[in-house]
């Protein structure tokens, strides 16, 4: 058979054409396969059984059945990411979403981030969640971060600090010359300062074994986080100073969180306020129930006596004050919460 000319162009034309659909319907099932996969978010805490990874649980489950699926959580617990500078770091540079833990440990990107940890500033849970809810408190904490890749989108109460030490202890004098962990927060460094000990600011995956070789004599730190990593297992001993009381923030990669279509980024808010409405109950109750395990795993529960615990809260109500006094940014952040707490106490009165 013999073609002509043009009929060979016409073959090659149509070929052509069937290589460039067939190669458009490629393009567009790629677009399509890539479309259908989920968003990933990776969620990462330092604790493990504990309020802050209820939380994670829950609003992993909120955001994937909300978003029907085109977000999958995936929940790492216990620093299985690395430290907690480590996992600040990840969500900053979005190789981890999100990150729950207390606020001080981001006073590296920003020192008001320490603003609600000034000792003396809260006398009970419930006050503690007034002054998270007062919407110029909400919105400073969750907008921190911001020029340095993070989003802040949810805050919770943990429960008042307490002492984990070696040797028992009954008397504020009894601190004197100890070893204690904190917090990178300079407002819990001169906490202990004025308890004439020596601070040692210490990530907590750095805690325990530091407890058992000797290195440290105590840390501070809440009851949620001291018995679901048996500390009553090297240190009995448990003074209840409750001084600062512990919140945990959560904040999530920016960049990420912002690149999400326009109804996942509110599915995201959205659900991260009605899980920490709802984990605000069971933090007390964790609280209260892991208060009693203690005591049940052979803990022993210290409180001062009544002119210790006054004379210890004299020494360290001024803390935020004294430290911010230089510091316009903190001053102001500082001055928000303080108005903040002197608001939920006119609340209570009015409310008697």
């Amino acid at each position: 058979m013999t073609f002509r000319p043009r009929e060979i162009a016409d073959q090659a034309g149509s070929l052509l054409a069937v290589a460039a659909c067939a190669a458009l319907v490629a393009s567009f099932s790629a677009n399509d396969a890539r479309a259908a996969q989920p968003y990933v978010m990776k969620l990462s805490t330092a604790t493990i059984n504990d309020t802050q990874q209820e939380w994670l649980q829950r609003f992993a489950a909120a955001v994937e059945k909300d978003s029907g699926g085109r977000i999958k959580g995936q929940i790492y617990n216990a620093s299985k990411l690395g430290s907690i500078p480590r996992q600040i770091e990840g969500t900053q540079f979005g190789s981890i979403q999100a990150w729950i833990g207390p606020p001080e440990f981001l006073v590296g990107v920003d020192e008001r981030y320490e603003a609600l940890s000034a000792p003396g500033l809260f006398t009970s849970q419930e006050q503690d969640v007034r002054v998270l809810n007062d919407p110029p408190v909400h919105n400073l904490m969750l907008g921190l971060g911001a020029n340095k890749g993070l989003t802040g989108i949810a805050i919770m109460p943990t429960g008042p600090s307490s002492i984990v030490v070696r040797k028992e202890v009954h008397h504020l004098a009894d601190f004197k010359g100890m070893k204690m962990r904190v917090l990178a927060s300079p407002f819990q460094l001169e906490m202990i300062k004025r308890m004439d000990a020596s601070p040692v600011a210490m990530s907590l995956g750095d805690v325990l074994p530091a407890l058992q070789q000797g290195a440290i004599d105590g840390a501070l730190g809440t009851m949620s986080v001291f018995v679901p990593l048996h500390y009553y297992d090297t240190s009995k001993f448990l003074v209840e100073t409750g001084q600062p009381f512990v919140n945990v923030i959560v904040v999530m990669n920016k960049k990420w969180l912002e690149g999400l279509p326009a109804d996942l980024q509110k599915i995201i808010h959205d659900d991260a306020a009605t899980v920490t409405t709802g984990v605000v109950p069971f933090a007390k109750d964790f609280y209260l129930g892991q208060r009693k395990l203690w005591a049940q795993q052979g803990g022993k529960l210290i409180s001062l006596p009544a002119d210790d615990q006054a004379a210890y809260l004299a020494k360290i109500s001024s803390i935020g004050t004294d430290l911010s006094k230089n510091k316009p940014e903190l001053a102001a952040a500082v001055k928000t919460v303080m108005d903040a707490v002197e608001r939920s106490k006119v609340s209570v009165a009015q409310n008697k």
